[in-house]
């Protein structure tokens, strides 16, 4: 096997790869066009010899990114959640193929990724001035480089340009949520609204949205104090969608009293409403529902209370983080981190150390405290 250049123009070259069929003998090329200097060329005419031989040569052809794309969110369909599929083709189409679509697949370099990253950083988006946030662009990145990494299965590729490229650093964000002074205002201000009960399962619980919307009377067991998380609701495009936890397996979350008496009304009371509607309340009926007793849906939650917060004269912060500030009270009133973890469904409890770091600074002080007493009482003890 041997190759050579031909130049066709100034910096456009033809590299010729020629080999021989082992078994009739009879000669072949492969042409391929280069583009830069001629030490370049030479090198790209090395990089093809040796693919060719290593086995893993790449067929030329004029697939772009654009069209690869497509054809991965259509494999990758069937094997994620919705939501997440749908997550993946925003990226796609609003991000990635702007950017570099009209690339051809084979021909793209870490360079033109790393120049896409920065362009988007700075001037990526469309229906305003200015640039996408580090966050924004990093799930570029690790969109492509999943995709990529299926090219390279597909041996529609033979490395993965993506590899090469470091995506932008994401600092991280400090949580914001509410203190138990502000938690108490919070729940007096939402008392005989529609949300105040999808707030104490938030703040009081630490449930997820899409867990409260999921949650059934069925699994809720008011007289020993607790409920069972067994399905989660997500909202997609087509609908909501009744799914597994985010953790993979269903958990059990004690009810504290004030929790236990706050349900039983609410309870009494949906009942009630229900009949005026000539519904009676079933056992696996849903806990949070519109006032026609039908599922709420996890978006609507959200904008419920949008609505609502803006009018507290509290610090406005997202729903999902009233559940932040139930891990938060839990660890700073000394709950330990592995009984905080498990009642927040998370499948670590290295996750919920990490995301509450922020409290463990006075539970170090707490600790340090208890153990100097401890000491100081050991060392009483041996004096007298």
């Amino acid at each position: 096997m041997k190759g050579h250049i031909r130049e066709r123009s100034p910096g456009h070259w033809a590299i010729v790869i020629e080999s021989r069929d082992p078994q009739t003998g009879k000669r072949r090329r492969k042409w391929h066009s280069f583009r830069g200097t001629k030490r370049e060329a030479q090198v790209e005419c090395a990089r093809l010899i040796s693919e060719l031989q290593g086995g893993g040569y790449v067929e030329p052809n004029r697939l772009t990114v654009a069209a690869f794309l497509e054809r991965w969110l259509a494999h990758i369909q069937p094997l994620v959640a919705p939501r997440t599929s749908e997550r993946y083709a925003s990226i796609v189409f609003n991000n990635l193929v702007p950017a570099i679509g009209g690339v051809i697949l084979i021909k793209l370099r870490p360079i033109q990724i790393s120049e896409a990253y920065a362009k988007a950083l700075t001037d990526g988006r469309r229906r305003r001035p200015g640039g996408l946030s580090p966050r924004t662009v990093h799930h570029m990145h690790t969109v492509l480089k999943q995709a990529l990494g299926q090219a390279l299965r597909w041996r529609l590729l033979s490395a993965n340009p993506a590899d090469a490229v470091d995506p932008p650093r994401v600092e991280r964000q400090r949580l914001e949520t509410y203190d138990l002074a502000q938690t108490a205002t919070l729940m007096e201000a939402v008392r005989g609204t529609r949300m105040f009960v999808p707030t104490v399962l938030a703040v009081l619980c630490g449930l997820r949205r899409g867990e409260i919307a999921a949650l059934r009377w069925s699994n809720v067991d008011l007289t020993a104090g607790q409920l069972s998380i067994v399905e989660s609701a997500e909202q997609t495009r087509a609908g909501v969608r009744y799914k597994e936890p985010k953790s993979g397996r269903t958990r059990t979350v004690a009810l504290s009293r004030t929790v236990v008496e706050e349900l039983r009304s609410y309870r009494l009371k949906q009942a009630e409403e229900l009949l005026q509607l000539g519904v009676r309340l079933a056992d696996d009926a849903f806990v949070v529902t519109l006032r026609d007793g039908t599922p709420c849906p996890p978006d609507r939650l959200t904008r419920e209370w949008i609505r609502i917060s803006g009018r507290l004269g509290l610090r406005r912060i997202r729903f999902h983080d009233l559940r932040h500030a139930h891990a938060t009270h839990l660890l700073a009133s000394g709950v330990h981190p592995k009984v905080a973890s498990e009642r927040l469904g998370h499948s670590r409890v290295g996750i919920t150390l990490d995301l509450y770091s922020h409290v463990t600074p006075g539970m170090q002080k707490e600790a340090a405290d208890i153990v100097d007493a401890a000491f100081r009482q050991t060392i009483k003890g041996d004096r007298s």
